[in-house]
């Protein structure tokens, strides 16, 4: 599916090839089979995993950044929220968050708090930045519904 809103996301990592693997892991079933590498502006490889309408990027920190630790209501991000194709999908990643080295920290559950069919799983990566998984059904808003006529 093509995405219209957010293209991809950079997130900086303390380790590389743990970030791969857990990014990899978690979002592989989800669809997200593309891989691809650049340069960043620092001369650090930004490696992209292509999901369907969205990537991620992820770079390792510089020396001295790596142990820093994340603070997500410092100026920046709070965290980031990706969709699931189906609600079986959503709450089968549970398992292999935790499995490659993630902290769940609320769901997979039903958020009628949220909007009425809202299905999530609130999680951190390895190295602490917090991630959301959602699935809603078709047509819960109103961006999701095919145009009139």
């Amino acid at each position: 599916m093509r995405s219209t809103g957010v293209h991809h996301v950079d997130l900086v990592v303390s380790d590389i090839e743990q970030a791969l693997r857990f990014y990899r892991g978690v979002f592989g079933p989800l669809g997200w089979h593309g891989m691809h590498e650049i340069p960043g502006e620092r001369g650090e490889t930004i490696h992209y995993v292509h999901g369907p309408g969205s990537t991620i990027g992820l770079r390792q920190a510089p020396d001295g950044a790596a142990t820093l630790p994340v603070d997500r209501y410092r100026v920046g991000m709070h965290h980031v929220c990706m969709e699931a194709a189906t609600k079986e999908l959503l709450y089968a990643a549970a398992e292999r968050i935790t499995a490659l080295g993630g902290t769940i920290s609320e769901g997979p559950r039903h958020f009628p708090e949220y909007r009425e069919g809202y299905h999530a799983i609130f999680f951190f990566d390895p190295d602490g930045i917090k991630l959301e998984l959602s699935w809603t059904p078709p047509g819960t808003y109103d961006w999701q519904s095919p145009p009139p006529g």
